[in-house]
């Protein structure tokens, strides 16, 4: 199983992590997941300084979000908008009156010193959110309760130059990019999962796959795992089979992947379930997941609840959005995640497995672009889930952040079924866009890719395939016509594989007799 350690000492010098089976025979799993999405609003939660990823470190600050003396924060409208939608699409309670407080506590890249978040009067309480699971015995699906979804800031972000980890511990020094200091970010907190079983990980992961999938159709945030705009913390605690107390929890902060969802509960369960078979406690702290070996190291305890000397923001008003506008924000809901693959299955005939294969992909709206742009549904399949999903897999990017459109891969469909191009050639065509080369039609002519299907251009690639191979050519005066299929690809290799393979065979049969 992935991630599974089953010899070895622990991390961090404690005792070793059993194999995840013998962790479930022994173990029922709890969990909590707390995720954070950056909004993708054009500015930042108090101030008017720009969100946009990736420029230059520290130019995107201003007096308010520096915390400088005598700025005043003033809340962003569309970022409460956001929180409101996300909540009515978990089917979560709107509070019709909150506050934003001050968290209070030191980290570097934190310039206020404080983050301003809300805590007692969330904006969005008691949701849920269900999801599917694939098993042995078919689809199993659970319901993730949601406790609250409330605002806050973002922090800056710290980076430790020097030493292995990547972490402070061994660096030569530390540099600070406040960019993304007070970019709107909403937190989505889960109550107790329970009674998940053996599939624990795997609902970790459908759930944060579905919420990605919800945020991103809402339209209220890119959800780039990659970038940071969708972070998870992952809590794991173990209570013994039949038991019915929980165990200690630990918190692995900020992981970053969807694998790694399912690497990280899976490994902390391997962890835990070592720690209580050998007789000791488990001790409650946040630890932070490696990628290279898909365990987790400590980070620091948290044995007494930290105070964050919570108190409500005096330079901020309360929010009270009321009832109409609640109601006016349900109605621009979109089609949810859910209901968009049950209607997609039925309309496009999908089986299971190829559903599966869609959502596995992270396809299915890319692949319902393509064909709300004139594609047929098994073509825009067939394009994304083969030649681009395996570019996106050599590139290690996402399959919705190659620099191709719906829009470009049904026009190279529409050119392939107009026989403009072959399926070879239509690869070509592709590799073309996403190097920049221009729009499909741009790229055939540039690179010269049409298809050949006039007779008088095949004709002499036919002859001469035909004076080429002359034993061939009798076999097929005989009346064996299968070995047309070498003088086809002879005249494919002539024109670059830019003939059209079928009128080729047709004036081959023609010329000798066999037709």
């Amino acid at each position: 199983m992935v991630g599974a350690v089953t010899s070895g000492p622990g991390t961090n010098g404690g005792p070793a992590p059993v194999a995840y089976d013998d962790a479930m025979r022994s173990y029922e799993p709890v969990l909590g997941l707390e995720t954070h999405i950056e909004l993708g609003t054009a500015s930042k939660m108090f101030c008017s300084c720009s969100t946009t990823f990736g420029a230059e470190p520290n130019t995107q600050v201003c007096p308010v979000c520096l915390a400088l003396p005598g700025s005043l924060p003033v809340v962003n409208g569309k970022a409460v908008e956001s929180a409101i939608r996300l909540g009515l699409a978990l089917n979560c309670s709107i509070a019709p009156w909150g506050r934003f407080a001050r968290k209070n506590y030191f980290y570097p890249d934190m310039p206020k010193n404080y983050q301003i978040s809300q805590y007692d009067e969330p904006i969005c309480v008691d949701g849920h959110l269900d999801v599917t699971v694939d098993t042995p015995d078919g689809p199993k699906e659970f319901r993730v309760d949601i406790e609250r979804v409330h605002m806050e800031e973002d922090t800056g972000k710290t980076a430790h130059v020097g030493g292995a980890t990547g972490r402070i511990h061994g660096a030569d020094y530390s540099i600070v990019d406040y960019n993304r200091a007070g970019i709107p970010l909403l937190e989505i907190v889960t109550k107790p999962i329970e009674h998940t079983g053996e599939l624990a990980p795997l609902v970790a992961r459908a759930y944060v796959s579905e919420l990605r999938d919800l945020a991103r159709s809402l339209g209220i945030s890119d959800v780039r795992m990659e970038e940071g705009s969708l972070r998870c913390d992952v809590n794991v605690s173990l209570m013994p089979r039949g038991g019915t107390e929980w165990g200690t929890r630990s918190e692995t902060k900020n992981v970053n992947s969807l694998r790694s969802v399912d690497r990280a509960v899976r490994y902390e369960i391997e962890r835990q379930a070592g720690v209580l078979d050998a007789g000791k406690h488990v001790v409650q702290e946040t630890r932070h997941f490696q990628e290279n070996s898909g365990t987790t190291v400590s980070g620091r305890s948290k044995e007494e609840a930290q105070d964050y000397r919570y108190f409500p923001d005096p330079d901020l008003v309360p929010v009270a959005p009321s009832a109409e506008w609640i109601e006016e924000l349900r109605a621009t809901l979109p089609e949810l995640p859910a209901a968009k693959r049950a209607r997609i299955k039925a309309e496009w005939s999908l089986s299971d497995e190829e559903l599966r294969d869609l959502i596995n992909a992270d396809a299915i709206d890319l692949v319902s672009a393509t064909v709300d742009a004139g594609a047929p549904s098994a073509d825009a399949r067939k394009w994304w889930l083969n030649e681009l999903s395996r570019r996106a897999t050599e590139n290690e990017i996402e399959l919705s952040a190659l620099p191709i459109t719906p829009a470009q891969v049904a026009r190279v469909v529409e050119l392939v079924a107009e026989g403009a191009l072959t399926n070879k050639l239509a690869r070509q065509v592709i590799e073309g866009v996403l190097n920049g080369e221009g729009e499909p039609d741009a790229v055939v002519e540039a690179r010269g890719l049409k298809v050949v299907n006039d007779d008088s251009a095949l004709g002499s690639a036919v002859d001469q395939a035909i004076a080429d191979n002359p034993d061939v050519a009798e076999k097929i005066r005989g009346g064996k016509v299968a070995a047309a299929g070498a003088l086809v690809g002879a005249v494919m290799k002539a024109t670059r594989g830019q003939a059209d393979a079928g009128r080729a065979r047709e004036l081959i049969l023609e010329k000798l007799g066999a037709a």
